[in-house]
């Protein structure tokens, strides 16, 4: 094996053997409405955090198949620590996009958290050496145990015209709202962060489009690196990822429970000798196993790109929206159909399967990850029309 192979398999083997204790602290994920320290210290010391960070700092400097392997492992732990080490470790790898003195900055230690606000509530003023942020980010994931956050925020010229920018500021320099209260995905702590008047130095802001577009970054003029993948694409293959695991946890959730469960109200004494029952969960299996397919085509193409020195082209980049939607879309069918045939003892608290259900459905409304709106670009390129997004 390869030192990265090896890395990988280490790491993966670390998280594997987490996933029970991860999957026991969610209910007090969601309780805190916040991770448990337990869950971050299991990851932090598995090395999940180091994945993203290159090699020169210190980092495991994984390839995005290991990286989504993991992520799915870990979501199939707990579907608030998968989104949570998802968003921290997609971050983490846009610090790539920024010159080497603030990577030296971030990546200090070989293991970061980075947490991020991508919709455009804040503004920047120039000054002296750099800017001044303000602003409010809602849905700040992982905010409340980051090392860092990752902000955009707009930029007007003196003639009117605007620009988007990422802001890379501590998250010490922030302010974090208690105001996460929600159904689903309660322990990701997905809190308002917001600055005011926080001085965020030159070096430390990223051109938004030039980073979409991929032309942003020393690693990014440097060739074939095999890790400067299309940024939407990478952020889009890790969420995916976290699904595809939440949905195989509550699939084996519920398989485990059916030997000698009877349907209420029937001559049925075990559920798992009903046909319907056995349709459903060989159904419910097929879509997973399908959408876990979905995603590895994603990945085979962000990687074979990514060693080629390349971009994504327009129609690749549809496609990957595509593919991740409906991927989702299968997870989220195949979850809903055993939780139909679940029974009631199934929506107690003490129940995993229902907070998997919650979660994955709840977080399949996510703006970027949501299935219709990245159904809809594939079909506009598919059809030959302008894929009317920014967010390619």
């Amino acid at each position: 094996m390869t030192a990265v192979q090896t890395s990988s398999t280490a790491v993966l083997d670390a998280v594997t053997d987490a996933v029970p204790t991860l999957r026991d602290n969610g209910r007090e994920a969601e309780d805190r409405r916040w991770l448990p320290d337990a869950n971050i210290e299991l990851l932090d010391k598995a090395g999940v955090f180091a994945m993203a960070v290159p090699a020169r700092f210190g980092g495991l400097d994984l390839p995005l198949a290991d990286q989504v392997a993991v992520l799915q492992e870990t979501a199939r732990g707990c579907g608030s620590t998968g989104w949570t080490a998802a968003t921290w470790v997609s971050t983490t790898w846009m610090i790539t996009l920024y010159p080497d003195q603030a990577q030296e900055e971030v990546f200090a230690r070989g293991s970061v958290r980075v947490s991020g606000g991508f919709t455009p509530s804040g503004t920047l003023t120039p000054t002296e050496g750099g800017y001044l942020l303000n602003g409010s980010w809602r849905f700040n994931t992982g905010c409340r145990a980051a090392d860092w956050d990752m902000l955009a925020a707009l930029l007007e010229h003196p003639d009117g015209t605007v620009e988007l920018f990422y802001a890379l500021v501590p998250m010490q320099d922030l302010d974090i709202a208690d105001d996460w209260h929600v159904s689903a995905a309660a322990g990701t702590g997905s809190s308002t962060t917001t600055a005011t008047d926080v001085f965020v130095p030159a070096h430390r802001v990223a051109d938004g489009e030039a980073a979409t577009e991929g032309t942003l970054g020393d690693r990014w003029n440097a060739g074939a690196t095999g890790r400067n993948y299309g940024l939407i694409g990478f952020v889009l293959a890790e969420g995916t990822a976290v699904y595809t695991g939440m949905a195989q946890a509550a699939y084996e959730l519920f398989v485990e429970r059916l030997p000698g469960k009877p349907i209420s109200y029937t001559n049925w004494e075990d559920q798992s000798g009903h046909p319907l029952t056995q349709i459903a969960v060989a159904t419910a299996e097929n879509k997973i196993v399908a959408a876990r397919a979905l995603t590895a085509q994603v990945v085979e193409l962000l990687q074979r790109r990514a060693d080629a020195g390349e971009q994504p082209t327009v129609e690749e980049r549809a496609t990957v929206h595509g593919r991740c939607g409906y991927a989702i879309q299968l997870a989220r069918e195949a979850v809903e159909a055993l939780h139909h045939l679940s029974g009631a003892s199934a929506l107690a608290r003490g129940a995993h399967f229902q907070r998997f259900h919650r979660d994955l459905a709840g977080l399949s409304l996510h703006g970027m990850m949501t299935p219709p709106t990245n159904l809809e670009v594939h079909g506009r390129v598919l059809l030959g029309l302008d894929p009317n997004t920014p967010v390619l």
